[in-house]
């Protein structure tokens, strides 16, 4: 017999990737928490950063102090 519960998911967590960065791992760990290609997080990082600096730089270099890093 089966049980009538599906089995736990591990949980997600938030961190900066080690494997997938070009410069601290936030997007690819934002990427990756979130399943989707990291390019997509980038670009619009990199949106955020073109349609005025201190939004999209401060949103990275924010989300580098925060987040840990994975192990």
């Amino acid at each position: 017999m089966s049980t009538p519960y599906p089995a736990p998911q591990p949980e997600k967590k938030l961190t900066r990737s080690m494997t997938d960065k070009k410069i601290a791992g936030v997007c690819g760990g934002i990427a990756n928490y979130l399943g989707v290609d990291s390019t997509l997080v980038r670009i619009v990082f990199v949106i955020l950063a073109l349609g005025g600096v201190l939004p999209g730089v401060l949103a990275y270099g924010i989300s580098w102090l925060i987040m840990p890093a994975e192990f």
